[in-house]
């Protein structure tokens, strides 16, 4: 019986950096963002998809931006959007968690305590970092402006309350420091596995 543990955190505080660590330390990853991406690019979302929004369809894939504007248009798309794809992500996790083989099954889903999905995981890491450091980092991606960030900052849960629900906290200040942090992680998951 594998160990769940969602990896959740805010815009820019590192999750995908640390993810990764997490499978260098033998962990097997569900990444929410690379489903989506599965499912919009000629996956199961696409034909559900062209059936309410065709103009979001572009060689067969559902076009991300397309998708956007409809929803700058007619935000109320956004609840038929979700209504078709967040069952078919639930679908694809259900596959990855049967078929996994490693001890640990690592989540990484950004909006794990919005959508409620901390209730199927047996703990939470929790990745963090000052906002002015957070801030710091998506805007040098140079890929969102400030007012961007703010408008996807709003939409998530505070920082302090998601850290204040996880089990796990990493602070992801420097890569080494996240780095020993999920060795430590690890070590106690699997600690607690063989003593069970």
């Amino acid at each position: 019986m594998s160990f769940c543990l969602g990896l959740t955190g805010s815009i820019g505080m590192g999750k995908s950096t640390t993810a990764a660590m997490f499978v260098a330390e033998g962990c097997a990853l569900w990444d929410a963002d690379a489903a989506v991406h599965r499912l919009y690019n000629k996956g199961a979302a696409v034909d559900p998809i062209a059936a309410r929004f065709p103009d979001a369809i572009v060689d067969g894939t559902v076009d991300r931006a397309t998708l956007k504007q409809i929803i700058t248009v007619n935000p109320a798309a956004l609840k038929d959007i979700e209504a078709i794809v967040h069952p078919l992500v639930a679908q694809d996790r259900a596959k990855f968690r049967q078929s996994a083989q490693a001890d640990i099954l690592v989540f990484d889903i950004p909006l794990l305590f919005e959508t409620g999905g901390d209730v199927a995981m047996d703990a939470v890491a929790c990745v963090t970092i000052p906002a002015d450091l957070q801030r710091q980092r998506v805007l040098d991606r140079g890929t969102m402006s400030e007012a961007q960030f703010e408008q996807i900052r709003a939409k998530q849960m505070p920082n302090a309350e998601k850290c204040a629900r996880s089990d796990y906290v990493i602070i992801t200040d420097t890569l080494d420091h996240a780095r020993r942090q999920v060795h430590d992680i690890v070590g106690q998951i699997r600690t607690g596995l063989a003593n069970a």
